[in-house]
């Protein structure tokens, strides 16, 4: 498993990491971004540009999110890239989560 967006990133879906990306693997998957596993290179260039610090660098440090992740992935596969928050709009803090 490669990095993993987690719970911080629900309903604030910042593309800062999006833009970093060298493969294109992070992709909006409802409320969440989420990174493809298959597509990930492991380089790193999104974690340092999350905002709210929703990425982790491995598996063992958010197990749960790292499921949902892989899960999620074939929401995404096939559809454009979603656009971009507008500055206007600015992030929310989560309120509900994703999983119970």
């Amino acid at each position: 498993m490669t990095y993993i967006i987690a719970e911080p990133c629900i309903d604030i879906k910042d593309r800062s990491c999006v833009d970093v990306c060298p493969v294109d693997c992070i992709h909006e998957a409802g409320r969440i971004l989420v990174i493809d596993p298959e597509e990930c290179i492991d380089c790193g260039a999104c974690l340092p540009e999350c905002p709210i610090e929703a990425i982790v660098e491995t598996e063992e440090e958010s197990p749960d999110w790292a499921v949902i992740n892989k899960d999620l992935t074939p929401a995404f596969k096939g559809k454009p890239q979603p656009t971009p928050r507008p500055a206007n709009d600015p992030p929310r803090k989560p309120e509900n989560k994703l999983r119970g």
